[in-house]
């Protein structure tokens, strides 16, 4: 009854072990397969560090404590192609040294190879050095290499061969270049490198430049020339003063520009030397404002000057007096002894003016022999006064140039600030008015502004205006007096007088717009206009009728006036003959060949050539020798009163008897009364004009003057027929 427990506890000892072992395999199973997910996830994730490092730009490296390879990227075996069958895992980086060396990879390990090994060796022990290594393809290698915490390293290499090539670049560049150039660290503003260029152009010897900041160099700056915030257009557009090695100053415009050299952040400054350009600029600021030949201020420095002095004074209340100065006779000065005593004649009043002045007054030059005397402090009238006959006194001393004495003397005008104008343009214009009044009143006088002067000159600007209207909408009229023969009593030709029929002012006389046309040159359009009015009216009159035209000198000028008569003659359809031209014998003081050549040209066009107001000039003789004029007028002064004046009488009977030697004829003018005729016939002059015969009239009267002239020339041929 015992026996089968017993024989129940044998039979279970085998069941539990086989337990056991069945639970130890699968353990074992587990362990296995958590041991093979690991491998496999350890391979994913190198599979992901060989991928990321795989595609950086850099050549990365893995070296364990050994100097044994563990992994390279992709771009480490790009930038060693010759050796990368050598980079397995296990391998040594000194075996792959020496199998490259060995194959002539570095150029650098030639005749010293196992130094050079060891050399490269020692500097995996120094991590964080950053070396360069030429291959010999030519490329150049960045190499930084790190410990890690096993004691490896991880290596990087950065193909830096287009960075040396640019390096290269700079350097042949910046070493060559003619500009001067210099390199400062960023930090401390210190130099350190300089070219050949600046060398020369500095004087510092390199090793002295190189001790240098940048600072050093500078005048009166204390920051650099990249400092601040401004763009580098306007740190160029400054001028910076830099001192030279002998002590001088030069100007210099900095061209900057940041930059890694040798490997540390630093400046370039191209140094652009703009002090010839400076002291052009200065030069020429200076001719701007001032005068070429005395080296006084001119108009633009005078205005400006005088705009400041009258601010100043409006607060403390004084005057400021404006002395407009012309000199007299100075043109007849340069035409007979030239222009370089003319110079020489302005230079020595210029300085006879400033020796003449405080030191608060200021003399500038206005134009050809015009000054202009700036007086401060201005009490009363009478220091004007007194300032203004110390200049006139001091002027006309006498000169001696070249063995020449000169004498000039000068006029002047006078405005005070502020009752004859609060700023400079006006003060000036008023003196300039004052001058004009002083020179009619004659020589070496000076006169005051009066308002009276400012009115004439706005009526004298009206006209102008109104002038330049009527000349273009054809306003002004040409009105004819006639010249009469005075043995037949029979009208020869007419002279055409300038009329303006102003819709305002009624008939304005040719004596006040005729100057104003003269001064600004509008002379030369009231001119052509009449010449062709002119021409046009006298083609209607009959054949045997002239009509003369006056011309004025300045219509000469032009150089135009052959062809504007010309001009006139074919638009009209005038025979040349018609036509009379009178000049006054100022036009020929000169003696122009352009104004003798004018003449003969027209004369040989057949128009006729008369020299009216004969008598009036300076030595009409001469000039009927320079010109064979068809005609000679004799002024009117002397037909005046003829009957009782024998002095005119003889001055007349000469001037007949001379044209009858001549050969020419002669016009008298003026001729008003019958006593006057008498006596102009007695003495066997040609021609008449004047109001004893007619007055100017329009055309349409002068053709109806004509005919009733033609019908009793009529009547007296029948007359003497029957």
């Amino acid at each position: 009854m015992h026996a089968k427990p017993s024989v129940r506890k044998a039979h279970a000892a085998p069941k539990l072990k086989m337990r056991k072992t069945l639970a130890d395999a699968g353990e074992i199973a587990r362990t296995r397969a958590e041991a093979e997910a690991a491998i496999a996830d350890a391979q994913k994730s190198n599979e992901r560090l060989r991928e990321a490092i795989d595609i950086l730009p850099q050549g990365i490296v893995f070296l364990d404590a050994d100097g044994r390879y563990i992994l390279c990227n992709k771009k480490y075996s790009e930038i060693y192609h010759k050796s990368a069958d050598l980079f397995q895992p296990g391998a040594y980086l000194k075996d792959t040294l020496r199998i490259g060396v060995e194959r002539g990879d570095y150029p650098e390990a030639e005749g010293r190879e196992e130094e050079w090994i060891a050399e490269r060796l020692a500097k995996l022990n120094r991590p964080g050095e950053r070396h360069e290594q030429t291959l010999s393809d030519g490329r150049v290698i960045l190499i930084e290499e790190r410990k890690t915490a096993d004691g490896g390293v991880i290596g990087l290499r950065v193909d830096i061969t287009e960075l040396k090539e640019r390096e290269a670049s700079f350097r042949l560049l910046f070493d060559s270049n003619p500009v001067p150039m210099i390199v400062c660290a960023q930090d401390d503003e210190r130099i350190i490198s300089v070219n050949e260029a600046a060398l020369s152009h500095y004087g510092y010897a390199r090793e002295d430049f190189q001790k240098l900041k940048i600072s050093h160099i500078q005048a009166f700056e204390a920051e650099a020339p990249w400092t601040g915030e401004q763009t580098n257009e306007e740190r160029v557009a400054r001028t910076w003063k830099h001192i030279k090695a002998d002590g001088s100053l030069i100007d210099v415009a900095i061209y900057s520009r940041h930059l890694i050299f040798d490997d540390k952040p630093a400046v370039l400054l191209a140094l652009m030397d703009i002090t010839e350009r400076k002291r052009a600029e200065s030069r020429l600021a200076f001719m701007a404002q001032h005068d070429g030949l005395t080296g006084l201020p001119n108009r633009i420095l005078l205005r400006q000057k005088l705009d400041e002095l009258l601010v100043g004074t409006r607060r403390s209340g004084e005057k400021v007096a404006v002395l407009f100065l012309d000199l007299d006779n100075f043109k007849a000065i340069n035409d007979t002894l030239g222009h370089a005593i003319g110079d020489k004649l302005l230079k020595g009043v210029t300085k006879r003016l400033k020796s003449s002045l405080r030191e608060e007054d200021s003399v500038a030059r206005l134009g050809s022999d015009e000054f202009a005397v700036v007086q401060a402090g201005v009490q009363q009238p009478e220091d004007v006064a007194f300032l203004a006959r110390r200049l006139i006194d001091a002027v006309g001393e006498p000169y001696l140039f070249d063995g020449h004495t000169i004498v000039s003397g000068a006029s002047i005008g006078i405005a005070i600030a502020p009752g004859d104008g609060d700023d400079a343009e006006k003060l000036l214009k008023n003196a300039d008015m004052a001058l004009s009044r002083a020179k009619s009143e004659g020589n070496a006088t000076f006169s005051f502004f009066e308002s009276e002067m400012d009115a004439r000159a706005q009526t004298r600007r009206r006209i102008e205006i109104d002038l330049r209207d009527a000349i273009e909408n054809s306003v002004l009229q040409p009105y004819y007096q006639p010249l009469v023969d005075l043995k037949s009593g029979r009208i020869t030709g007419f002279e055409a007088l300038v009329r303006w029929p102003h819709p305002e002012r009624g008939m304005i006389p040719p004596g006040e717009f005729i100057p104003v046309a003269e001064e600004t040159g509008l002379i030369n359009a009231v001119g052509g206009l009449m010449l062709r009015r002119a021409c046009t009216d006298a083609a209607r009159w009959p054949d045997d009728v002239r009509v003369a035209v006056n011309l004025s000198p300045l219509q000469f000028r032009v150089g135009n006036l052959l062809s504007v008569v010309m001009d006139a003659l074919k638009h009209s359809g005038l025979p040349p003959k018609r036509l009379e031209l009178e000049i006054t014998e100022t036009l020929l003081m000169d003696k122009s060949d352009q104004v003798l050549a004018t003449l003969h040209a027209l004369r040989a066009l057949g128009v006729r050539i008369s020299m009216d107001d004969f008598g009036t000039g300076y030595s009409s003789l001469s000039y009927l020798r320079s010109f064979p004029f068809d005609k000679i007028k004799i002024d009117q002064s002397f037909v005046r009163g003829l009957a009782s004046n024998h002095d005119a009488q003889a001055i007349v009977r000469s001037i007949v008897s001379l044209g009858k030697g001549l050969g020419v004829t002669i016009t008298a003018e003026g001729v008003e009364t019958e006593a006057e005729l008498s006596c102009l016939r007695a003495e066997g002059c040609d021609e008449g004009q004047g109001f004893l015969f007619s007055r100017a009239r329009a055309n349409g009267e002068i053709t109806q003057l004509l005919l009733a002239q033609c019908e009793a020339n009529a009547q007296a041929g029948n007359a003497l027929v029957a």
